[in-house]
């Protein structure tokens, strides 16, 4: 994989600007903390070289400063809302948050649940994170809100929060997911803070679109792929153009949201501080990009990704025809087509070639490995089992599970656990390798080449089962499907 991010000067970038904006303000900064605070893969995707946790890595060069406030909308919490990748719901990874975070020597400080009316499963979710000494405040709604200014910003408006009681000169203000009120949250402690005498200032950190480079440079169109069911848009920051007369993007709902934005400012402090959407970030991704080609190569690969994963949602019933109808406009933006997705066409051609669902993974030189469906094995099995042993160097003849031995698993699932399919999952597989690598050379050896597989790309001809979908995300592998399913059937 060709780098061409710089992590060790984003971590030193990102955190003296950090510094500096704190200072900026005096007292206390609110940073509003957009997208994945770790484990941000699409970051790591688009831009090549960008650690899946260097945002988190940042932030505990910045502990003995910091607190983490977590914002979680109660209607969230009403109506059981899932993270797709976690298969979580969002009270749920609250606690895996906090876990997290203690885990890494952060401080969280408390939750606030946000748009609170009096639900029922927000009050039991209260009642449970106090019981484990997790502090809790409540936010309520605000009829108007965002555009009743003069009652937002009154007794009645932000007035009426509870005011979370912070210790630290940097609050964190991080979420499950979008929605959850992470800037309402920090605009309601301006407002408090304000009236104590406190100089609080709030600043935003989002990865995505990239400011400081060009609109549609393939980076800001994989965000906008990336956020196609939640129809954000890039667009020039027409606040930062008139005041500075410079060209930098931001995304529709902060532009949009921008005048009212001011005009709370205003109400708490007199002026704003800020004269564009721009000035309110902080993130310098766009100063740490070391080779344009390599991101740009990443992020078309990462478009055609979400391409195939808003059609395999839809193909389940889970997405809608406008995600996909979007994403295939960013295609031809970025003149990206399919055939640029190497493994599709060797998977397509191998399942056409057998007449039965077939998979192909390309390795880190350009070696496109495939798997077959056969009696014993699905096709992802297969390409599990084949890639490891191109990675060490093991004959193709050679068999890493016997037929003996995966006849037996075959018996227990149909025979005493009801499965209707006798052929072996991903982690069926995997785990009867494991057991073989205790006796023989080369099944240990294909086992230790397991790790290699991260960062690999693969492509299926069929949809496949969650089981196997999870494992290789485990595996780190950037997994997509045809959405077509195996077998026609009203229930899956």
């Amino acid at each position: 994989m060709k780098f061409g991010f710089d992590n060790n000067k984003y971590l030193t970038m990102q955190s003296e600007h950090i510094k500096e904006r704190i200072s900026q303000f005096g007292d206390k900064l609110y940073l509003e903390f957009g997208g994945k605070l770790f484990d941000d893969y699409h970051a790591s995707r688009v831009l090549p070289g960008f650690e899946p946790d260097s945002k988190l890595r940042m932030l505990m060069q910045l502990s003995d400063q910091a607190e983490i406030v977590i914002a979680i909308n109660a209607a969230d919490i009403e109506k059981n809302k899932i993270r797709h990748d976690l298969g979580i719901t969002y009270d749920v990874d609250v606690f895996r948050l906090i876990q997290s975070f203690t885990d890494k020597g952060l401080y969280v400080g408390s939750v606030v649940i946000t748009q609170y009316s009096g639900q029922n499963s927000a009050d039991l979710f209260k009642s449970k994170l106090e019981k484990m000494g997790i502090k809790v405040y409540r936010h309520y709604t605000i009829d108007g809100y965002p555009s009743n200014v003069s009652l937002i910003v009154s007794d009645e408006g932000y007035g009426r929060n509870d005011y979370i009681e912070t210790t630290k000169p940097l609050v964190i203000i991080t979420a499950p997911g979008p929605g959850s009120g992470k800037m309402a949250t920090c605009l309601s402690q301006l407002y408090h803070e304000n009236k104590r005498g406190i100089k609080a200032g709030y600043a935003k950190f989002e990865t995505f679109p990239v400011w400081n480079i060009p609109l549609k440079h393939p980076v800001n169109l994989a965000y906008e792929a990336a956020t196609a069911d939640l129809n954000d848009v890039n667009m020039i920051d027409p606040f930062h153009l008139e005041a500075y007369g410079k060209t930098t993007v931001n995304y529709n709902r902060d532009v949009e949201i921008f005048p009212v934005l001011s005009a709370i400012f205003e109400g708490i402090y007199g002026e704003c501080p800020y004269k564009s959407p721009t000035d309110m970030g902080v993130n310098m991704a766009g100063f740490c990009v070391v080779d344009d080609e390599a991101c740009r190569e990443a992020s078309m690969q990462e478009i055609i990704r979400r391409y195939y994963q808003a059609l395999s949602r839809l193909a389940r019933d889970m997405g809608s025809k406008e995600e996909v109808y979007k994403i295939e406009l960013l295609m031809k933006q970025a003149k990206i087509t399919t055939e640029m997705r190497k493994v599709v066409n060797a998977a397509s051609q191998l399942a056409e070639e057998k007449g039965s669902p077939a998979a192909a993974l390309e390795l880190d030189d350009g070696t496109i490995v495939t798997g077959k469906t056969t009696n014993l094995l699905g096709a992802s099995a297969a390409l599990l089992l084949n890639a490891v042993k191109v990675l060490g160097n093991i004959p193709h003849d050679i068999h890493l599970i016997s037929p003996s031995a995966i006849e037996p698993i075959q018996k227990l699932k149909i025979n005493y656990l009801g499965s209707k399919n006798p052929r072996l999952h991903t982690d069926e597989v995997l785990i009867a390798l494991s057991a073989c690598a205790a006796a023989d050379p080369n099944a240990q050896v294909a086992l230790e080449q397991l790790p290699k597989l991260k960062g690999r790309e693969a492509h299926t001809s069929v949809l496949l089962s969650d089981v196997d979908v999870k494992v290789f995300k485990k595996l780190g592998v950037n997994l997509t499907c045809e959405p077509i399913y195996e077998e026609k059937k009203i229930y899956h």
